[in-house]
């Protein structure tokens, strides 16, 4: 069964009250695009900070949320969400950036994502690989509605989940097998999220801004894999805009 923790207890990891959160919170791997994020609430507060770990809350548009990094890769974003499911929060999206993998998604858009390949570390420790790591249908719906009035090209579809960022020297890059059955992007948490909300009974779901695509550049090797550009950052305040509006969906 799922753990649940009183309201007067402490997050161990996250070190937030328990009764400081309120039931919704958006996601993200950098403590600074939460920053960024908080300045988008009313009453902001920090509630929380250890390690990659920083959490807020305040009012989107006058519903009570929460923002909290997460850091990058399975294991640590794990962390951070089975956390906030121990706490009791009953909606999660994650905000954040994504490889293109077809060769429309390009720099510059979005994905929201459909369900994730578990290429995870930590989801397999936690169940079998034939459990699938699907986004809530509430959830995406909603993601998919307040992307579209973005102005960005927005895509929907699944997303790779991988622990590497990038890619061996030794063992072959499989991202064109995934590219060939349709998989449009590559991130490092989505499968987790999916996986661990699925497990504990939590609503979950995932946009993504395209900061790149190795393959349709030419560029599986990363050499010239450069994030900080306009045309990201713009993606990105569409990212962020969407999954507020559709976490108070």
């Amino acid at each position: 069964m799922p753990v649940r923790l009183s309201p007067e207890e402490t997050l161990p990891i996250l070190q937030v009250k328990v009764s400081d959160l309120a039931p919704l919170t958006l996601v993200a791997g950098d403590p600074a695009r939460v920053e960024r994020i908080a300045a988008l609430l009313e009453n902001p507060r920090r509630i929380g900070a250890n390690r990659e770990y920083v959490t807020y809350t305040g009012t989107y548009r006058g519903t009570p949320v929460n923002v909290c990094s997460h850091g990058v890769g399975s294991a640590g974003a794990g962390v951070a969400f089975e956390e906030l499911c121990r706490a009791g929060v009953t909606r999660i999206v994650r905000v954040g950036t994504a490889g293109g993998l077809q060769p429309d998604v390009l720099d510059g858009s979005i994905v929201v994502a459909t369900g994730a390949v578990r290429a995870d570390g930590l989801s397999q420790r936690m169940v079998p690989l034939g459990f699938p790591a699907v986004a809530d249908l509430d959830v995406t719906v909603a993601l998919r509605a307040a992307a579209a009035k973005s102005g960005v090209d927005v895509h929907t579809g699944i997303v790779l989940t991988a622990d590497n960022f990038y890619p061996s020297p030794v063992l072959e890059n499989d991202q064109r097998m995934w590219q060939t059955v349709g998989v449009v992007a590559v991130e490092m948490e989505v499968a987790t999220l999916l996986t661990v909300a699925a497990i504990n009974g939590v609503q979950a779901g995932a946009v993504v801004a395209i900061d790149g695509n190795p393959l349709a550049n030419e560029d599986e090797s990363m050499a010239e894999y450069q994030p900080f550009r306009d045309v990201v950052d713009t993606a990105v305040n569409a990212a962020i805009l969407a999954g507020l509006e559709a976490l108070i969906s």
